[in-house]
């Protein structure tokens, strides 16, 4: 069986705090870029520019993308046939803890949520699944609470159509209004439980948004591209002041649900979805 160090497992989710906290992925600046340019609205494209200038200079200057440095929540898939040698979860929250402190990056975290309190780094959110194999791979996402807050959730009957859950999930995106930062990235759940439905939301934001040659076929996709098409006509816009771009991205999971349910899950990100990831 392959060991690995709880110091390495600390050393590595620092660097990705770090990162994801600096540098914009990939497929959201090439979306942000392809909306600048399919943006007809002055107002709209000249806030798109603006975002994109923003994640250039933060890249550049090592500065964070956004003073809100979120809630991280860690991914983690564990191989079944490696061990870490000492305490898995201290490791993880000490490479949080390690990385924010050398990035400067905004302590957000209150020990209890009823009375709050001074902000502190830790504890995060971890989410463990266990994989076959002798690697470990971590994916840190550092969520910001203006859009986390527009999450919502709402249990179907199973007779439900498929137009009751697309209206839902536009109304989510419409009430989410400027509060969450468009251009918005869109994470549904479908299925699995309540609070496994609100995993898959978020587990969603993950999934590059980005699509490459022909377009698969299948009930998600395409639903997908329904409610991309649906959000944009809402002209909300960048930043909540109008024009076409309201969402960059829809993406949907899906999981096994009981017969006599049918939960749906939404978790909306701003234009900044920042995650970063590693393999050990």
């Amino acid at each position: 069986m392959r060991a690995i160090s709880a110091n390495k497992v600390s050393e590595i989710v620092k660097g990705l705090c770090i990162k994801a906290n600096l540098v914009l992925r990939s497929d959201v600046l090439n979306a942000l870029k392809a909306a600048c340019l399919r943006e007809k609205n002055t107002r709209a494209k000249r806030l798109l520019r603006l975002i994109i200038k923003n994640a250039d200079i933060a890249r550049d200057k090592k500065i964070a993308i956004c003073q809100d440095t979120g809630m991280p929540v860690v991914f983690v898939e564990i191989g079944q046939d490696v061990r870490v040698s000492g305490d898995f979860k201290k490791a993880i929250n000490r490479g949080v803890e390690a990385g924010y402190r050398k990035a400067s990056l905004r302590n957000s975290i209150i020990s209890d949520p009823l009375s709050r309190g001074s902000p502190k780094y830790s504890p995060v959110i971890i989410h463990t699944d266990i994989v076959r194999g002798s690697k470990i791979k971590i994916t840190v996402l550092p969520k910001g609470f203006g859009c986390e807050n527009k999450s919502a959730l709402k249990m179907f009957l199973p007779t439900a159509k498929i137009g009751d859950i697309k209206n839902f999930i536009i109304d989510v995106a419409e009430k989410s209004g400027p509060d969450a930062c468009p251009p918005y990235i869109v994470g549904v759940g479908i299925g699995g439980t309540a609070d496994y439905a609100g995993l898959l939301a978020k587990k969603a934001l993950l999934r590059k948004i980005e699509r490459k040659g022909l377009i698969p076929k299948g009930t998600v996709p395409v639903f997908e591209r329904e409610l991309l098409s649906e959000i944009n006509k809402l002209n909300i816009g960048p930043m909540g002041l109008g024009g076409k771009t309201t969402a960059l991205g829809v993406n949907i999971e899906t999981y096994p649900t009981h017969i006599a349910g049918l939960p749906v899950a939404v978790n909306i990100s701003c234009h900044a979805l920042r995650s970063a990831t590693a393999t050990l």
